[in-house]
């Protein structure tokens, strides 16, 4: 287990290698962190580290959690995050993390947010159904069809994939490989999409599959990108 950090999902956009080649890169801010509390294991059962980010006024927090952060001494912080981690040597209530200090390039990390909200959609948009022909001696065309039969059960099995809610949901997605790092700018670029709309909160952590096999050669295929990149290459 290692620790991890909140961005914010800037948008997307393109970086070149040396040779011309375009990749396709997510941007995700990562401000500075202040580790809040920390967890250990003869105190609480556990050991983790509480990070905190993105300044906050007053009317923005609760009592509680105005105490909270003011009983500790740290400034008050819009958004606070739990990370277990094996070791909690080395963290100090107070003490400042970048995005530089946590993540480096060519290392692949898991991205959690909440996926863009699609409202109520019908079956072939949220679950991918085929539909019915499309000629003109049909009457319907993207209608959901049998639902079950009438006599056993007499009813419709529970998780029927049906219309309804479609998207904000938690999604994690896994292995995204770090093109590059800017820490003036406290910026990650991740290779490929990360989910949420522009503007979201995400959080980032180290890959909780990263010793597969298939992730090894997928660090070997991607290496190329961080040897080969054009630093200061615009979209």
């Amino acid at each position: 287990m290692a620790i991890g950090l909140i961005g914010k999902k800037v948008g997307m956009t393109r970086v070149f290698l040396k040779d011309g080649t375009a990749i396709p890169v997510t941007l995700i801010e990562i401000p500075p962190h202040t580790v809040v509390a920390i967890k250990s294991i003869e105190k609480d059962g556990y050991s983790a580290i509480q990070l905190g980010a993105y300044s906050a006024k007053e009317k923005h927090l609760t009592k509680p959690e105005m105490g909270h952060l003011q009983k500790v001494g740290v400034r008050l912080l819009r958004r606070l995050k739990e990370f277990r981690v094996d070791d909690i040597a080395g963290y100090q209530v107070g003490q400042e993390l970048t995005v530089a200090d946590v993540f480096s390039p060519g290392e692949l990390v898991d991205v959690v947010g909440i996926s863009k909200g699609r409202g109520f959609t019908g079956t072939m948009k949220r679950w991918d159904f085929g539909g019915f022909p499309k000629s003109h001696g049909h009457r319907y065309h993207r209608a959901v069809g049998s639902i079950g039969n009438r006599s056993d059960p007499g009813r419709v099995w529970k998780s029927k994939r049906m219309a309804g809610h479609y998207g904000a949901q938690k999604v994690r997605i896994q292995s995204l490989f770090v093109v590059d790092i800017v820490p003036e700018k406290n910026l990650m670029l991740v290779k490929g999409s990360v989910p949420g709309p522009a503007g979201g909160l995400v959080v980032l952590e180290k890959s909780t599959i990263a010793e597969r096999k298939s992730q090894r050669l997928k660090l070997n295929r991607l290496k190329h990108i961080t040897e080969n990149l054009l630093k200061g290459a615009q979209a």
